[in-house]
């Protein structure tokens, strides 16, 4: 009873812990696959090409968004992304999940394209703005100016909280895993996720008639 492939996106503002949850889903499920995000920034310290981002020159980037190969793409701190969308369709045809770590924007894109019936989308929020800007120190990767940048610009991402299925508040990394997990299991479960279920359903019926 192969099923298309779920796209499951999870989107924060920065710090509230999207991608450290989107590294547990993969280690817990080896059967997810990770849209890895096309960029235009340069590569920070041990990031590499292809794993972490594909990073693009802007003009290579913008061919792309112009030939449709990207499925959403947005301008986020001056600097562009974006989703390849081949590596995507083939995932869902292979009926392999895609799991995504990105913003409103690119969410929003996807949900509103031909893939999206196929969206899970879960916003996380953190347990308090104090505690956003001290998990954003707390990584020790970017400047005052770009944290202060990014607290800007979290207010306008946590408004979109409700544009999506799902909401977790982040008070335990552990507990918030938990849940997606449990968010995750119960969208695979669903009849309509199953195209093959009425034929296995009229089997157990054969199986009846024939006692």
């Amino acid at each position: 009873m192969q099923r298309r492939g779920l796209l499951i996106i999870l989107s924060s503002p920065s710090g509230a812990g999207k991608s450290t949850l989107a590294k547990r889903l993969m280690a817990w499920d080896p059967t997810l696959s990770f849209s890895v995000s096309a960029t235009t920034r340069s590569p920070r310290e041990g990031e590499v090409d292809g794993r972490d981002y594909f990073f693009k020159p802007k003009p290579e980037f913008e061919t792309m968004v112009a030939a449709g190969e990207m499925l959403e793409h947005a301008q986020v701190f001056g600097n562009f992304y974006g989703t390849p969308k081949a590596p995507v369709e083939a995932a869902m045809q292979a009926g392999r999940d895609t799991l995504f770590d990105i913003d409103w924007q690119g969410g929003q894109q996807i949900r509103r394209s031909s893939l999206g019936k196929d969206v899970v989308s879960i916003f996380i929020l953190p347990p308090s703005i104090a505690e956003l800007e001290t998990r954003l120190r707390g990584r020790a990767q970017d400047s005052e100016e770009v944290i202060a940048g990014r607290m800007a610009k979290s207010r306008d991402e946590i408004s979109h909280w409700a544009e999506y299925d799902y909401v977790i508040v982040n008070r335990d990394v552990d507990a918030a895993e938990e849940e997606v997990k449990t968010i995750l299991q119960a969208e695979r479960a669903r009849a309509d996720r199953q195209p093959g279920l009425n034929e296995f359903v009229r089997a157990l019926n054969t199986e009846f008639e024939t006692r």
